[in-house]
């Protein structure tokens, strides 16, 4: 690195300087060598720091790196913690100091999958990690050519040469990391299309707004509505390789809680670790508002770096808000004219370039991997006419609203089913068809309505009360009970309530909707609703969750109930009529 300007003045993390300096340019600044980004280039060089400026003054020298705001990427990233900037956090205690970070260095044991005189192609894998139980670190060539020679070590730290390769133009080195501008996308083959549902273990999810393997989704909700609960239940369970959770301005406590737990939890496929294919970025609160931007990248760069292994990624941002109110403060500091409630004018295309990043890709090996992203935004007062929820919403195909009175009267998810939707469910019939049900979506369907009628009767019962209610319409009010308190709503801390399958979650909607026909007769017989209750089998259904129904549901055992139920009163009210 070589000085390229001087400071000239300091606002908070913005530095106004004076020199040379490229657009987009990764400088360091002043004796603590504070890691900085070019900004705007004018009269001054501007430039935001991602770190604390106290200490710094007018005259101290800025060094330039000659590339963009890039990412070390290899060997050591699984399981770890990491800052903003992709620091290593887990083995220096809750803060960092300030200035150039020097890596922790560990040593891998690796099977190279190449000889010499081989022709590889870019992104060709030359050789396989285990870098923990459950993930393996493919290291792949960053060029086309041929393998001149190979260094055979025992062990190899991410700095080491592992082979040298001829191209075209030089010899090239490839060790086992890279270094990758956090801005600019991976490149793939092929983006494909969305057909497969990513499953999640949550019945309000998986059952009624499905995401895309690939999808993207936000999940608004005012305080304390359970959006961090909410995301931790989907990355403790969602069906996929690794998970990547960015803590974008997050308070303290919620970061350390959510590494305690993943520390504690055991994967559902193999009982090991989930911190054994988990990534947590840690920007907490207290961090440089600039820094929020980089974590957002930081975490997205990672996650098409395992997509391009092959690998299946759930990438968790919480929250977007909080990403969009760190724009809006360097913004006022850069005296940009500001646009809508202060946020600057940019800010729906910085949501749109981090969104867009997620998608099912052919990788330029041949593989196939995904990026599924989820942001949680956090409206003030929980308006959903907000700003930065309303501009997410123009960049995602899902959206799980969450309702603060659904919160308050302790129903989890607290997803509310009239105001969310996706749109991704008529691209997976063909995949329920074949892996679940032929009848998925119609089943779907008459859920919504009956509780789409529920919410239409709850109105008139408030105004005139039940009574004036016609026995059809009675039973509408059950059955939307039923499925609201027996179904969507799910206890995170119940071990047998937490995570519900798909199969499962199918027999759960066809003995609720077996239940509603045959009740729907009765009532065609004029047999009374009030006389249906007193059989106990509304209570059953509406407690069948807490059966031990983890691995497997009797459908036969619960259809012969309900039949039991039906016979009797037809038989007795049969004979009343005669």
């Amino acid at each position: 690195m070589k000085k390229t300007a001087t400071v000239k003045g300091i606002n908070g993390t913005v530095v106004k300087a004076v020199g040379f300096s490229i657009m987009g340019e990764m400088v360091h600044i002043g004796e603590k060598k504070l890691l900085g980004e070019v900004v705007e280039i004018s009269k001054y060089i501007i430039i935001q720091v991602f770190e604390d400026t106290t200490g710094l003054k007018e005259g101290d020298e800025i060094f330039g790196t000659g590339s963009p705001l890039s990412l070390t990427l290899g060997p050591g990233l699984m399981g770890g913690v990491f800052d903003g900037m992709g620091r290593n956090l887990k083995y220096r205690g809750e803060f960092l100091d300030v200035g150039i970070f020097k890596d922790i260095t560990n040593k891998w044991k690796l099977d190279i999958l190449v000889k010499e005189g081989d022709e590889i192609l870019e992104n060709t894998t030359v050789a396989v990690i285990s870098e923990t139980s459950l993930i393996k670190h493919y290291i792949m060539s960053p060029f086309s050519g041929k393998v001149s020679s190979i260094n055979f070590q025992e062990e190899y730290d991410k700095s080491d040469t592992l082979l040298l390769l001829e191209t075209k133009k030089s010899i090239r080195e490839i060790k086992l990391q890279i270094t990758w501008p956090v801005k600019i996308p991976r490149p793939t083959k092929n983006k494909e299309e969305l057909k497969i549902p990513l499953i999640t273990g949550q019945r309000v999810i998986d059952s009624l707004f499905p995401i895309a393997l690939g999808g993207t989704a936000a999940i608004p909700g005012g305080f304390g509505t359970g959006k961090t609960m909410t995301m931790h239940q989907i990355a403790k369970y969602a069906h996929a390789d690794i998970l990547i959770y960015i803590g974008c301005g997050e308070r303290g406590n919620e970061i350390k809680g959510i590494l305690d737990d993943f520390e504690k939890l055991k994967d559902p496929k193999t009982n090991n670790s989930l911190m054994e294919k988990t990534i947590i970025i840690a920007n907490t609160s207290n961090m440089p508002v600039s820094s929020r931007e980089a974590s957002i990248y930081t975490g997205v760069t990672i996650a098409e770096y395992y997509r391009d292994m092959g690998y299946n990624v759930v990438l968790i941002a919480d929250s977007t808000s909080r990403f969009a109110e760190g724009l809006r403060e360097l913004s006022g500091r850069l005296r940009e004219m500001p646009a809508e409630e202060g946020y600057p004018a940019y800010l729906s295309a910085r949501l749109a370039n981090f969104y867009e990043r997620a998608g099912f890709f052919k990788n330029l090996n041949g593989s196939y991997g995904s990026i599924t992203i989820m942001g949680t935004v956090s409206p003030q007062g929980g308006d959903m006419n907000d700003t930065v929820t309303l501009n997410t919403k123009r960049y995602v195909r899902c959206f799980w609203e969450l309702d603060r009175a659904l919160a308050y009267s302790r129903h989890f998810p607290a997803i509310n089913y009239l105001n969310s939707y996706s749109e991704y469910v008529e691209d997976f019939n063909e995949w329920y068809i074949k892996n679940s049900s032929s009848d998925f979506l119609k089943n779907r369907e008459k859920l919504i309505n009956i509780l789409i009628s529920q919410k239409k009767l709850e109105d008139i019962v408030k105004l005139i009360g039940e009574d004036v209610l016609h026995d059809s319409q009675k039973l509408v009010l059950i059955i939307g009970e039923i499925i609201k308190k027996g179904f969507l709503s799910q206890n995170a801390l119940s071990k047998k309530d937490s995570y519900t399958s798909l199969e499962i979650q199918n027999k759960f909607v066809q003995i609720i909707l077996y239940l509603y026909e045959r009740a729907s007769s009765l009532v065609d017989m004029y047999i009374p609703v009030s006389i249906m209750k007193k059989q106990g089998i509304f209570t059953k259904i509406m407690n069948m969750k807490e059966s031990d129904y983890t691995y497997s549901i009797d459908l036969n055992y619960y259809f012969n109930d309900i039949d039991s139920f039906y016979n009797k009163l037809a038989q007795e009210y049969e004979q009343v009529w005669q």
